[in-house]
Protein backbone atom coordinates (compact mmCIF):
# COMPACT_ATOMS: atom_id res chain seq x y z
CA UNK A 1 0.00 0.00 0.00
CA UNK A 2 1.41 3.50 -1.07
CA UNK A 3 1.41 6.01 1.66
CA UNK A 4 -1.12 8.43 1.83
CA UNK A 5 -0.75 11.89 1.44
CA UNK A 6 -2.10 14.40 3.58
CA UNK A 7 -2.85 18.14 2.75
CA UNK A 8 -1.19 20.23 5.91
CA UNK A 9 -1.20 23.81 3.54
CA UNK A 10 -1.63 25.99 0.66
CA UNK A 11 0.52 28.70 -0.52
CA UNK A 12 -1.78 32.08 -0.49
CA UNK A 13 1.18 33.76 -1.80
CA UNK A 14 4.22 36.03 -1.70
CA UNK A 15 5.27 38.18 1.86
CA UNK A 16 7.72 40.67 1.15
CA UNK A 17 10.61 41.00 -1.83
CA UNK A 18 12.95 38.52 -0.52
CA UNK A 19 11.35 35.19 -1.77
CA UNK A 20 9.40 34.52 1.58
CA UNK A 21 5.72 32.77 1.34
CA UNK A 22 2.57 33.02 3.61
CA UNK A 23 1.64 29.44 3.85
CA UNK A 24 -2.24 28.55 5.42
CA UNK A 25 -1.75 25.93 7.78
CA UNK A 26 -4.32 23.06 8.07
CA UNK A 27 -2.22 21.81 11.11
CA UNK A 28 -2.94 21.81 15.01
CA UNK A 29 0.04 23.95 15.49
CA UNK A 30 1.06 25.92 12.56
CA UNK A 31 4.99 25.83 13.04
CA UNK A 32 5.02 22.07 12.11
CA UNK A 33 4.67 23.27 8.65
CA UNK A 34 8.49 24.26 9.23
CA UNK A 35 9.16 20.99 11.07
CA UNK A 36 8.23 18.90 7.97
CA UNK A 37 10.24 20.74 6.24
CA UNK A 38 10.18 18.49 2.55
CA UNK A 39 6.80 19.45 1.63
CA UNK A 40 4.89 17.53 -1.52
CA UNK A 41 2.58 18.57 -4.44
CA UNK A 42 -1.08 16.33 -4.34
CA UNK A 43 0.76 14.06 -6.80
CA UNK A 44 3.65 12.95 -4.60
CA UNK A 45 6.18 15.05 -6.73
CA UNK A 46 8.72 17.70 -4.95
CA UNK A 47 7.05 20.89 -4.20
CA UNK A 48 9.03 22.72 -1.07
CA UNK A 49 11.82 22.62 0.67
CA UNK A 50 11.90 25.45 3.85
CA UNK A 51 14.59 26.07 5.30
CA UNK A 52 13.23 28.73 7.66
CA UNK A 53 10.16 30.17 8.90
CA UNK A 54 7.88 31.66 11.86
CA UNK A 55 4.27 31.38 12.78
CA UNK A 56 1.96 33.83 12.10
CA UNK A 57 -1.84 34.43 12.73
CA UNK A 58 -3.55 30.90 10.65
CA UNK A 59 -0.17 29.72 9.04
CA UNK A 60 3.41 30.54 8.27
CA UNK A 61 6.12 33.27 6.92
CA UNK A 62 8.80 30.62 5.47
CA UNK A 63 11.61 31.01 3.02
CA UNK A 64 11.73 27.73 0.54
CA UNK A 65 14.66 26.74 -1.27
CA UNK A 66 13.22 27.00 -4.57
CA UNK A 67 11.67 30.58 -3.85
CA UNK A 68 14.75 33.02 -4.82
CA UNK A 69 12.77 36.30 -4.74
CA UNK A 70 9.22 37.63 -4.68
CA UNK A 71 8.65 36.60 -8.11
CA UNK A 72 9.13 32.90 -7.71
CA UNK A 73 6.82 33.33 -4.51
CA UNK A 74 3.88 34.90 -6.09
CA UNK A 75 4.21 31.88 -8.96
CA UNK A 76 3.77 29.47 -6.47
CA UNK A 77 0.31 31.07 -4.92
CA UNK A 78 -2.48 28.17 -4.78
CA UNK A 79 -0.10 25.57 -4.73
CA UNK A 80 -1.31 22.83 -1.90
CA UNK A 81 1.26 21.46 0.33
CA UNK A 82 1.12 17.73 1.60
CA UNK A 83 3.17 15.43 3.31
CA UNK A 84 3.29 11.62 3.48
CA UNK A 85 0.60 10.58 6.38
CA UNK A 86 3.57 8.11 7.58
CA UNK A 87 5.79 11.40 8.64
CA UNK A 88 2.66 12.79 10.86
CA UNK A 89 2.57 12.35 14.83
CA UNK A 90 1.12 8.79 15.95
CA UNK A 91 -2.46 9.27 17.12
CA UNK A 92 -4.05 8.19 20.85
CA UNK A 93 -6.21 5.01 20.66
CA UNK A 94 -9.52 6.92 20.37
CA UNK A 95 -8.07 9.72 17.81
CA UNK A 96 -7.21 9.40 13.93
CA UNK A 97 -7.11 11.67 11.15
CA UNK A 98 -9.54 12.84 9.30
CA UNK A 99 -7.74 11.61 6.16
CA UNK A 100 -7.27 7.96 7.53
CA UNK A 101 -11.60 8.21 7.38
CA UNK A 102 -11.39 8.29 3.38
CA UNK A 103 -11.89 4.77 1.96
CA UNK A 104 -13.89 3.34 4.80
CA UNK A 105 -17.28 1.88 4.45
CA UNK A 106 -20.45 3.60 6.04
CA UNK A 107 -23.40 1.37 7.37
CA UNK A 108 -26.55 2.23 9.28
CA UNK A 109 -26.88 1.24 12.87
CA UNK A 110 -29.10 -1.74 11.57
CA UNK A 111 -25.62 -2.58 9.39
CA UNK A 112 -26.90 -2.10 6.43
CA UNK A 113 -24.33 -0.07 3.74
CA UNK A 114 -24.61 3.54 2.48
CA UNK A 115 -21.65 3.55 0.69
CA UNK A 116 -17.77 4.42 1.17
CA UNK A 117 -16.43 8.40 2.55
CA UNK A 118 -15.12 9.52 -0.64
CA UNK A 119 -13.94 12.77 1.38
CA UNK A 120 -13.86 15.02 4.35
CA UNK A 121 -14.81 18.59 3.42
CA UNK A 122 -15.49 21.77 5.18
CA UNK A 123 -17.16 24.51 3.75
CA UNK A 124 -16.85 27.11 7.33
CA UNK A 125 -19.62 25.08 9.46
CA UNK A 126 -17.91 21.61 10.54
CA UNK A 127 -16.83 18.62 8.76
CA UNK A 128 -18.69 16.95 6.24
CA UNK A 129 -17.85 13.23 5.12
CA UNK A 130 -18.94 12.92 1.67
CA UNK A 131 -20.38 9.72 1.18
CA UNK A 132 -20.22 8.04 -2.58
CA UNK A 133 -23.48 5.77 -2.31
CA UNK A 134 -22.15 3.74 -5.17
CA UNK A 135 -24.82 4.80 -7.36
CA UNK A 136 -26.13 7.98 -7.75
CA UNK A 137 -24.76 11.29 -6.48
CA UNK A 138 -23.18 11.08 -3.69
CA UNK A 139 -24.30 13.13 -0.24
CA UNK A 140 -22.86 14.60 2.63
CA UNK A 141 -23.09 13.26 6.14
CA UNK A 142 -22.49 15.94 8.95
CA UNK A 143 -19.59 14.61 10.72
CA UNK A 144 -20.81 14.78 14.67
CA UNK A 145 -21.27 12.19 17.29
CA UNK A 146 -24.98 12.23 16.67
CA UNK A 147 -24.99 11.34 13.36
CA UNK A 148 -21.76 9.67 13.09
CA UNK A 149 -21.84 7.30 16.77
CA UNK A 150 -19.13 5.49 16.03
CA UNK A 151 -15.74 4.98 14.01
CA UNK A 152 -14.02 1.54 13.42
CA UNK A 153 -10.87 2.03 11.77
CA UNK A 154 -9.46 -1.31 12.44
CA UNK A 155 -13.10 -2.46 10.85
CA UNK A 156 -12.63 -0.38 8.09
CA UNK A 157 -16.04 1.49 8.86
CA UNK A 158 -18.26 4.38 10.30
CA UNK A 159 -21.61 3.84 11.65
CA UNK A 160 -23.60 6.47 10.82
CA UNK A 161 -27.13 7.74 11.64
CA UNK A 162 -28.18 9.78 8.73
CA UNK A 163 -30.85 12.49 8.65
CA UNK A 164 -34.44 11.05 7.77
CA UNK A 165 -34.32 12.46 4.12
CA UNK A 166 -31.65 10.61 3.09
CA UNK A 167 -32.56 7.87 4.87
CA UNK A 168 -36.29 8.46 3.00
CA UNK A 169 -34.47 8.75 -0.59
CA UNK A 170 -32.00 5.51 0.03
CA UNK A 171 -34.91 3.58 1.48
Amino acid sequence: MTDKLVLIGKVTGAFGVQGELRIAAYTESPAALIDYRTLLREDGGHALTLVSGRSVKGGVIAKAKECPDKTAADRLRGLKLFVPRSVLPPTDEDEFYLTDLVGLAVERLDGSPLGKIKAVQNFGSGDLLEIDPGRGPSWYLPFTREAVPAVDLAGGKVVADPPNEVSERDA
